[in-house]
């Protein structure tokens, strides 16, 4: 630390261990956990296992947000069949609310058609997403899940940095690469100081509906030994289920039973 810190990280050109960058959220809202959902690539199901685990911990009777930082690829408002466009007035920016009461704010709530491409580059992309947590007025919040795009780049350094995240869920699925890019986004959080909650490995396996067996449709998992390997524990193995990507699409997440998300936010909230 400088001999004459005022701590104002923002224009301090100090290299200090103690240099914070986080930024406050809105002066009406009160939130306790902050947990960041990432992946190391596309594809693995990361927003619909955001969008369930949010709707279990609801059913759990928290007080559940959800910030969508996944800009250029928004999908969390379709989960919860929510298309309106969000309000506002002096005191901030109305986050949309299901009708399980889960708080939601997404860029798709703040353009003017949702297909409208998003055409930014790095840091204007970040930008947006300190605003959501500053210009939001989230309420009183037990657990906001904030679903991250997918990678290593500006946004996930932008919400490590920024927001007081209190851990973070590694979503992945079973392929040969799984090692290396479940690599990348734990230690990425692990160099950013940021707890890894635990792993989950999405399209685990399928079960027949007929006979009950398990098929390994994308290879033999290797997750517990890529968890070992990490010293991180694997928080759930979930099943591929035509049902439950249906649900998602349809808008009725809300609605879908799922032991999984269940026991899940069970792990999360122990």
């Amino acid at each position: 630390m400088a001999e004459n810190c005022t701590h104002d990280c923002s224009s301090c050109s100090a290299d200090c261990s103690s240099r914070d960058l986080r930024v406050p959220a809105n002066a009406l809202s009160s939130i306790k956990q902050v947990i960041a959902v990432v992946s190391g690539k596309g594809g693995v199901g990361k927003s619909t296992v955001t969008a369930s685990l949010a709707a279990a911990m609801a059913k759990r009777g928290k007080k559940v947000a959800v910030l969508d930082a996944d800009i250029t690829g928004p999908s969390i408002p379709t989960a919860f069949g929510i298309h309106e466009r969000a309000t506002g007035s002096d005191q901030g920016i109305d986050p949309a609310v299901t009708k399980g009461g889960i708080k939601l704010m997404s860029l798709n709530l703040l353009s003017a058609n949702e297909t409208d491409p998003v055409i930014w580059r790095g840091p204007v992309i970040a930008g947006v997403v300190t605003q959501f947590w500053q210009e939001v007025v989230w309420g009183d919040i037990d657990y906001m899940f904030v679903d991250m795009p997918p990678g290593t780049g500006d946004v996930p350094l932008t919400v490590f940095q920024s927001l007081p995240v209190d851990g973070a869920v590694v979503i992945t699925s079973p392929q040969d690469l799984v090692s290396m890019i479940v690599s990348k986004a734990v230690n990425m959080a692990k160099m950013m100081d940021i707890p890894v909650l635990g792993l989950v490995e999405n399209y685990s396996y399928f079960q027949c509906p007929d006979c009950g067996k398990r098929h390994a449709i994308f290879g033999e998992s290797r997750i517990d030994q890529v968890a070992a390997e990490l010293e991180v524990p694997v928080l759930a193995k979930l099943p591929i289920d035509p049902a439950w990507a249906a649900a998602f699409d349809a808008g009725g997440i809300e609605d879908f039973p799922s032991e999984a998300m269940t026991r899940l936010a069970e792990e999360l909230e122990s």
